[in-house]
Parts: C-alpha cells; structure tokens; sequence
C-alpha cells in the first residue's frame, strides 16, 4: 500500500481508498479526499510536517499522520 506521504513532490496522484474511521475519517472527507480526487504534491515543509496539496482546485495543508491514511495510485 503506497500512502500520501510517501508521494513526491511535483507528482500527481489519485486516491484509491481512505483508511480510518470515525470523526478522522470524516474530516479527511470534509476536505474533500475522496475516492477518485486527483491531489498534486505541491511541497513538504523541512521537518517533514505537515505537506502542502492541492485538491480540487485550493491548497491545503496536511498532517503526515493524516496522509499516512490515504491511499493512492
């Protein structure tokens, strides 16, 4: 399983399935992660945390904890 945080940066990638559950998992969906979104790895900050994407069209910041629960192609 190849997660978010183990994208490049500059890469494209589409997300194949969202792990988790609860409040977590809803949140990530609130962002708009879902299945099929295409999200480009935009830039990670020095110490790893958190990565900068863009989904859908607006940048978001994410924590590498959170990334670590999508999966992607």
């Amino acid at each position: 399983m190849k997660s978010l945080r183990d994208a490049k940066i500059g890469k494209t990638v589409t997300v194949v399935k969202l792990h988790g559950e609860g409040p977590l998992k809803r949140r990530i969906l609130d962002m708009g992660i879902t299945k099929g979104v295409e999200i480009y790895i935009r830039k990670v900050a020095p110490l790893g945390d958190p990565i900068e994407v863009t989904v859908r069209g607006y940048e978001l910041s994410i924590r590498k904890a959170d990334a670590e629960m999508i999966e992607i192609d």
